[in-house]
This record gives structure tokens, C-alpha cells and sequence, in this order.
């Protein structure tokens, strides 16, 4: 039976990374680890991290000795990493010598496990602080407070802290079937689990029943919470799903998707086969399928 990809804790989730929240506020230690020639810095060039080699790529780890500078004080602190403190440094260009700026999405499926999730922190994090420059209370300037886990706006006074967007990720089956969609934003021949955002004032339970009636017509019974996934792109926590149909009843509702199918477990069970393609397997959409696909 093929190996299940991606299982818990998935990709870009990391539990063993120390995000050392209490220094967050502590201004003398935070001053000593910018000047500390053991301090590293994950590096993004935008928002892509910048990788040492191609062929089998790691995350660029820089400690200050070898880059002979001092961090800023807005260079956001992500945590510690063995008793060492890591930073994030943003540069407006990347260079061979400093290593290449590789899209996240493409890199982060062969990067260790342990630096994807941290290229895909310090992604989010960044993507944070590009989109919070100014205050959506009173249009004031923000400026970084909590070493880059706040910002306050020097106008009103107003804090704000990073967010996440929540949303659920589904796989809806009935009997030996699995309910996979296709949106136009998926690559050419890919179906996935269907999937949507938490709206105000409403559950989880009720986003999952919500979004497989507007997307596919199917009401769906049993629920069963899987796992979650962080999902920096450019915000989100996908939070997973196994749900049951009653009927294999298709009703398009709205434009989210151009097509939707029921498959039988027999037509995907093996990969050399399949009619259609699967999700990336850094994706927890690949997970949630395989796990329901060889009845684990």
C-alpha cells in the first residue's frame, strides 16, 4: 500500500520550534541577540526565501559573524532554535553570492521540514507587516512594536497583531466515493477536496456544511475533525475535514468551481492510473484524501 504524504504535523507546521513569546516585550535581551554573532536570519527577498543550492535546496541561515552587520529594530524576531535566537531580514535584491530568492510554493514541498516551516513563518509574518503599514481605524502610520508581533499607530494609539484566516478543507464521501472538485486556479487536470473560508459568526461546522451546498449541492451528515495546516499564502490556516453525503447529488450553485465529481475509491487507489491529478503533496487537501483512500 503506497505511503500516505504529508501526515501530521504537515508541512510548514513546525511543534519543536521554540517561539520564545515571553521576549517578545524584553527590549535588553532583544538588543543583545540583534548585536549577538550567533543570531541567525532566515533572508526573503519580497517575500521569497532565499535558498543555498538547487538541486537539493536548504533555507539560507545566516548568523550575524558571517554577515558582519547588526540587525535593525524592526527586523521581526521569530524565536530560538536550539538557544539561538533567528530574525528575519528582508534585502531588495538576491544575488549568487548571497544565495537565490525561490518561491515558497515551489520550494517548500524539498526544503528539510523544519525550514519549510520556518520560511513559511517568516513569510506570513512579512506578508503581515507589507499589508499593516497604516492604520484601518484612522489611516495613520503604524509603526513595529513586540520585535514585529504588533503594530501601533502613532496617530490613534490603536494596536494591532497578525492574523490568520481561518478556513475548513474538506473531503466529503459517500460510501466508496470521494467528492473532489476543480476550480480554474488549480493546474491543468488537478481535483482536489473543496475548501472555503470561516465567515463571521459562524462555526466550523457550519462553514463546512455551507460551503460543500454552495459549491457542489450536497449536504453532508457526519463531520470529523482531522488536523490543520498553516497555509502562508499568503495567510491562512486550513483547518481539515472528513464529512459524509447522504446522495451522490451534484447541484452547482455558484462559480467557485468548473467542475465537480464523485470518484470511486478503485479509480484513484493507484497513483499510475488515476484520471485526474492530485493535490501537491505539501498540501493537507493530499493528506486528507490518501488518509481516507487507504482507509487510515
Amino acid at each position: 500500500m503506497p505511503e500516505i504524504l504529508n501526515p501530521p504535523p504537515h508541512r510548514y507546521a513546525d511543534p519543536a520550534f521554540e517561539r520564545a513569546a515571553l521576549r517578545r516585550k524584553d527590549a535588553a535581551w532583544l538588543a543583545a541577540r540583534r548585536r549577538d554573532p550567533r543570531t541567525r536570519v532566515v533572508t526573503l527577498h519580497g517575500l521569497d526565501p532565499v535558498v543555498d543550492g538547487s538541486a537539493a535546496p536548504r533555507l539560507r541561515l545566516t548568523a550575524l559573524a558571517e554577515l558582519g552587520e547588526t540587525l535593525g529594530d524592526d527586523a521581526p524576531f521569530l524565536g530560538e532554535h536550539h538557544g539561538v535566537a533567528v530574525f528575519v531580514r528582508t534585502i531588495d535584491a538576491a544575488h549568487p553570492a548571497a544565495g537565490a530568492a525561490v518561491a515558497l510554493r515551489r520550494v517548500g514541498p524539498v526544503l528539510p521540514a523544519d525550514e519549510a516551516a520556518l520560511a513559511a513563518y517568516a513569510r506570513a509574518l512579512r506578508y503581515w507587516h507589507d499589508t499593516h503599514g497604516f492604520c484601518s481605524a484612522c489611516g495613520g502610520r503604524t509603526r513595529v512594536e513586540e520585535a514585529g508581533h504588533a503594530r501601533a499607530c502613532g496617530a490613534c494609539g490603536r494596536t494591532v497583531f497578525p492574523r490568520t484566516d481561518p478556513a475548513v478543507i474538506v473531503l466529503v464521501a459517500c460510501d466508496e466515493h470521494c467528492l473532489l472538485g476543480r476550480s480554474p486556479r488549480l493546474p491543468a487536470g488537478m481535483y482536489s477536496t473543496l475548501a472555503g473560508f470561516v465567515e463571521p459568526g459562524e462555526s466550523l461546522e457550519d462553514t463546512v456544511r455551507r460551503e460543500i451546498r454552495e459549491e457542489a449541492g450536497v449536504d453532508v451528515t457526519g463531520l470529523a475533525y482531522r488536523s490543520s495546516q498553516p497555509w502562508p499564502f499568503p495567510a491562512s490556516l486550513m483547518l481539515g475535514f472528513h464529512a459524509t453525503a447522504a446522495a451522490r447529488t451534484l447541484a452547482f450553485e455558484d462559480d467557485e468551481l468548473e467542475d465537480a465529481r464523485w470518484f470511486h475509491r478503485r479509480e484513484l487507489v493507484d497513483p499510475s492510473s488515476r484520471p485526474v491529478a492530485l493535490p501537491a503533496p505539501d498540501s493537507i487537501a493530499r493528506w486528507l484524501i490518501e488518509s481516507w483512500l487507504y482507509g487510515r
